[in-house]
């Protein structure tokens, strides 16, 4: 008599994930392993068990299709709904539609730049496990930059300044600032990339950029960019997870780690930091309904959140990154030096810029005490006054950039808030400007890579920008004088809008 067969012992969610990606895996019988994966030993780093490798969501790629498709599905019956109803008539005002170009050309090719820089790391890294895991985030990232044009593609029926937004992102002058933070990145060794991306930008700040925009665009009624917004913030949660898994995993490998990792991370938050200055504006000033100040987004998301997780790494030996009390004395001017620089320098961005009305100083008065009505409302009383007198200010001189972030020398003093941050380093012969002691030390720490920095100054007092004017750069850049630049009060965008309000008045 035959014993029956027992069923197929199902297997848990620790044993499947092992079979999809440690089980994927083969040991090279005729090739070293330093010849097949070279890079994972430049920087320094030790790695002596890569089976240590831990992802904590245990995603295997049949259950991210099924998980994936679902977002989709929902995504997009609401950006349909979104298209059919008009709802860009919804919004609060017109200015808010500069947040958007300021998020697509600035912020959407980043996406881009992570998904090819997470498939670069993955073939760099010997470990199944650590392969899995960035493969599963560069296909993210290309979602995010799928989904966030595809949300943000209706406004371009309606308003300018969206269609040129990859040929932008590559010449337009502000946005060497995002672009030169993942080229620095993406030339870097495997470790240090996602270090820079995956923890300090990732764990460290995306919430800073993900969570006010997202919730600026749900209070000035843009469901669509909301929706994107949620669809990727599932992802971010387990990027943020992977960041941080990645630091402790380091750590743990050798210590002699330790002082290379934080040195990545002292470097990737100042960067990170310098480039969410786009961020603080757009909070502050582009949002005709405002969720929180930057001041209070910076509390909430660095110093509560941020100072948390830097003192549970300390078991580690990882200290909080260098320089980050200067971030908490430049909170409450931030914005304000940013805008300024924005209104001065509005004929040559690929948005409309603008001064704040009464309502909206009173609310930069009430969250910033200790410094708006001090320092910043007199000028823009002043420049209020010399529009409505006719002599509305552009600034034709182009600005000193600092060499590592690339934004121009407009930040002030640590501690005096009237003087120009500047400092210098003197490097074969040559003099190199920063904006910061941050952006000073990063350089002196690897001149040789920030020596070769595409400025766009530079490049345009050269003559590499189409030429020699302000007409020939803004034609290079694609950009459209008085259509796509200048002051709102004066755009199509608002004649548009006032026509098409008017209209929906009068049906």
């Amino acid at each position: 008599m035959s014993t029956p067969t027992s069923a197929p012992k199902k297997l848990g969610l620790r044993e499947k994930y092992a079979r999809m990606t440690r089980d994927l895996a083969w040991e090279p019988s005729y090739q070293p392993k330093d010849k097949i994966y070279p890079q994972a030993g430049l920087e320094g780093i030790k790695i002596e068990d890569w089976d240590r490798w831990e992802d904590p969501f245990r995603l295997t790629m049949d259950a991210y299709w099924k998980y994936q498709a679902e977002k989709e599905r929902k995504l997009y019956a609401i950006i349909d709904a979104f298209a059919q109803n008009n709802a860009q008539l919804n919004v609060t005002d017109a200015r808010y539609v500069n947040a958007l170009k300021l998020f697509l050309t600035g912020v959407t090719p980043l996406e881009y730049a992570a998904h090819r820089g997470f498939a670069m790391v993955g073939r760099a890294f010997p470990g199944a496990g650590a392969q899995v895991a960035c493969q599963m985030q560069s296909i993210d990232e290309l979602r995010h930059v799928q989904t966030q044009i595809h949300t943000i593609s209706h406004y371009n029926k309606y308003f300018s300044g969206f269609e040129e937004w990859r040929h932008m992102h590559d010449r337009v002058w502000y946005l060497s600032v995002p672009k030169s933070f993942f080229d620095d990145a993406m030339s870097a060794g495997p470790f240090e990339f996602i270090t820079a991306i995956s923890f300090s930008f990732e764990y460290v700040l995306t919430n800073l950029l993900f969570m006010p925009f997202m919730s600026g665009a749900a209070y000035n009624g843009d469901m669509a960019t909301v929706t994107f917004g949620f669809s990727a913030q599932s992802d971010e949660a387990r990027h943020m997870t992977l960041g941080l898994e990645v630091i402790k995993f380091m750590l743990e490998q050798h210590p002699d780690n330790l002082p290379i990792v934080q040195r990545w991370i002292d470097k990737w938050f100042w960067r990170g930091y310098r480039l969410l200055t786009l961020v603080a504006m757009m909070m502050d000033y582009m949002l005709p309904k405002r969720v929180m100040s930057w001041q209070e987004a910076w509390e909430m998301y660095f110093e509560q959140n941020g100072g948390a997780l830097f003192a549970d790494l300390a078991r580690y030996g990882i200290r909080m990154p260098r320089h980050w009390e200067v971030s908490v004395k430049e909170k409450d001017r931030l914005s304000h030096e940013a805008w300024a620089t924005f209104y001065n320098y509005g004929h040559a961005a690929a948005f409309h810029t603008w001064m704040p009305d009464e309502s909206e100083m009173a609310w930069l008065a009430e969250k910033y005490p200790a410094s708006f009505d001090a320092r910043y409302r007199p000028r823009y009383e002043h420049w209020i006054a010399e529009e409505r007198a006719g002599r509305r200010f552009y600034n034709p001189t182009l600005p000193m950039l600092c060499q590592v972030c690339q934004i121009p020398m407009v930040f002030t003093e640590p501690d005096d808030p009237t003087t120009t941050c500047y400092r210098e380093s003197h490097y074969h012969g040559e003099h190199y400007h920063f904006c910061s002691d941050g952006c000073k030390d990063i350089f002196d720490a690897e001149p040789e890579k920030y020596v070769q920095s595409w400025l766009p100054v530079h490049q345009i007092y050269q003559g590499h920008c189409g030429g020699g004017s302000v007409p020939e750069v803004l034609r290079w850049y694609r950009l459209e004088a008085g259509r796509d630049n200048l002051d709102y009060l004066s755009s199509p965008d608002r004649q548009n809008w006032q026509r098409w309000k008017g209209e929906a008045a009068a049906g």
